[in-house]
Order: structure tokens, then sequence, then C-alpha cells
């Protein structure tokens, strides 16, 4: 079942909002490919915190490079 705006697996419901909506985008896409629900959830969850956490820890590395 895809979810969309608003709509999310439960395990998602404590998750700050920029994960969620990541995970939310993965997980449809493992939907569309043919993973079973469980497997995207758990996998679209997974993948959004080490994107947006590699994110952060990148854009931190440039701004600390700005600075100096």
């Amino acid at each position: 079942m895809p979810w969309y705006s608003g709509d999310y697996p439960p395990s998602y419901k404590n998750q700050p909002k920029e994960i969620r909506e990541k995970a939310v985008e993965i997980a449809n896409a493992l939907l569309q490919d043919g993973a079973e629900e469980g497997v995207a959830i758990a996998t679209g969850l997974k993948q959004a915190r080490e994107l947006l956490t590699s994110h952060k820890e990148k854009n931190s590395r440039t701004n600390h490079i700005k600075k100096n």
C-alpha cells in the first residue's frame, strides 16, 4: 500500500518530519519495485536516516570550510 502526504506507517510516527518524508519516498519506490511492505518500511526508514545524517555531516563540513 503506497503512502502519501500525512499518511505513513505507524512505525514512522515518532520520526522527525524530514526523515519521515524521505522514508515514505524510499518505501514507495521499493513497493513499486515489488518489495514486500514490511521490507519497504524498514529499508525506507534506515536509508532515510543514513541519507539525512550524511547530508547534515556534509553540510557541517562545508560550513566549517567556508568559515575558515
